[in-house]
């Protein structure tokens, strides 16, 4: 018998935020591969983490993991066990990430050249995060206004940055014209909403789409008839933030209740809170967190790393462990003051350096932490991969809408069942980030 298993390749590990119950792997070796592979989950993540690199070593780390991808596959099917796979691109809500780098090396290698999947479709729409598409422009709720995302701060990015939030021009810009707008192809609200089934069977050559969602129940209604068209023997590649994923992965209520996510915390202590992110929304959730009760505030001056790491490294420790010991929850975030560069070399060089010390100080946590926030996405992949070092975690659920808890495995050598919230930097209100910390403190 033939199972469908979702494999999405997530550039940062926000990209769980709506499911749950599945496996999230930031090792990529053949044999992890397998084992998420034969789980009961009908999907898994693989953490790449691209969105923190540059294009060329972005490609480089998509083309391993489908080349492992296709290693397991095969070894699987030798003995019997054969799989219909959905491939999908998981990126930023936001349309920041490398399209279509990622999109090319994953259909060069998975689809065995770029035109032998029918098609591939754009579907940001990400409506726990505010992020919805209509007309095929996609928009970002501001302070309850929907904003065509070109206009927010988002496009403004130093690495990803965009001029247009019409797709089909984004799609034009980002592929410097090699896909006209003109030659996407659109699904409209009107669509989605109707039978496109005919207009999904007629796809060939790897056509680029565009995708209009408002709600969950377009992209739900649109997910049965990509199924239907995938059973006829269409093959399709998404690049799609998370929504399309609680779609395609038709998953039941999670577990534990968000509310009641304090039933994972571990013995009743006091946790620590990493916040990398620099976003407008993470430092206005910082100032409401820094409010609460039992909170230990210990920023890290980020111009101190250069000259006095060690120094800086040695007082953050000190401190932590002493707040903890008392009760206390810490909060360690970087310095508000977003640095100019000189280009996105130096830029990606200084991020790895904060990082680099952020995960020295997750390394050297107190072993009786009851839980761990990690707030920004990038921060949250380096604390998976880096500071606990976890070949696999698994999704617990949702602490609020689009912030997943993942749990250490059993037999973590420093951590066993710590529950970990992946908070991304720019999902929730201004309270969020004091709400998951409550819930997690009851």
């Amino acid at each position: 018998m033939t199972q469908t298993k979702i494999i999405v390749l997530d550039d940062d590990p926000t990209g769980s935020q709506t499911v749950h119950s599945c496996q999230l792997l930031t090792r990529w070796d053949a044999a992890t591969l397998q084992e998420a592979l034969l789980d009961d989950a009908p999907l898994f993540f693989v953490l790449t983490n691209t969105r923190g690199m540059d294009a060329t070593r972005a490609a480089a780390v998509t083309r391993e993991v489908c080349q492992n991808i296709k290693l397991a596959l095969a070894d699987l099917a030798a003995g019997g066990t054969l799989f219909n796979t959905i491939f999908v691109s998981r990126s930023d809500s936001t349309l920041r990430g490398h399209y279509p780098v990622e999109t090319d090396v994953m259909a060069e290698e998975l689809g065995g050249g770029v035109g032998n999947f029918d098609a591939h479709f754009l579907t940001p729409a990400f409506f726990e995060g505010g992020r919805f598409t209509r007309d095929s422009i996609h928009y970002l709720i501001v302070n309850g206004v929907p904003t065509p995302v070109h206009e927010t701060e988002f496009a403004r990015d130093s690495v990803f940055g965009y001029r247009h939030s019409y797709l089909p021009d984004y799609v034009e810009e980002k592929t410097a014209g090699r896909i006209k707008a003109s030659e996407v192809e659109r699904f409209t609200l009107e669509d989605v909403r109707g039978d496109v089934l005919p207009r999904l069977l007629a796809l060939h050559g790897n056509r680029c789409c565009v995708v209009d969602a408002e709600t969950q129940a377009d992209l739900n209604h649109f997910a049965e008839q990509l199924t239907a068209a995938a059973r006829q023997g269409k093959r399709f590649l998404f690049r799609s933030a998370a929504s399309l994923l609680t779609a395609l992965a038709k998953l039941p209520p999670q577990p534990v209740a968000a509310e009641a996510m304090h039933a994972y915390v571990m013995n009743n202590k006091p946790g620590a809170v990493i916040v990398g992110s620099h976003v407008k929304k993470t430092t206005a959730q910082l100032a409401i967190l820094l409010d609460q009760p039992g909170i230990v505030p210990l920023e890290v001056d980020v111009d101190r790393i250069e000259t006095e790491r060690e120094k800086l490294l040695t007082e953050i420790q000190t401190l932590t462990r002493d707040a903890h010991a008392q009760g206390w929850t810490s909060v360690i975030y970087t310095s508000r003051v977003e640095r100019q560069f000189p280009d996105q070399a130096t830029r990606l060089a200084f991020g790895e350096s904060v990082s680099a010390l952020l995960m020295d100080v997750v390394r050297s946590l107190p072993t009786t932490l009851g839980f761990l926030i990690s707030k920004g996405g990038i921060t949250s992949n380096d604390v998976l991969s880096d500071g606990l070092a976890l070949r696999t975690s698994s999704v617990l659920g949702q602490i609020l809408p689009g912030c997943s808890v993942v749990r250490c495995p059993d037999d973590h050598p420093r951590y066993p069942k710590l529950p970990v919230v992946i908070f991304p930097g720019n999902v929730g209100d201004d309270a969020a980030l004091a709400t998951a910390y409550q819930r997690l403190s009851a």
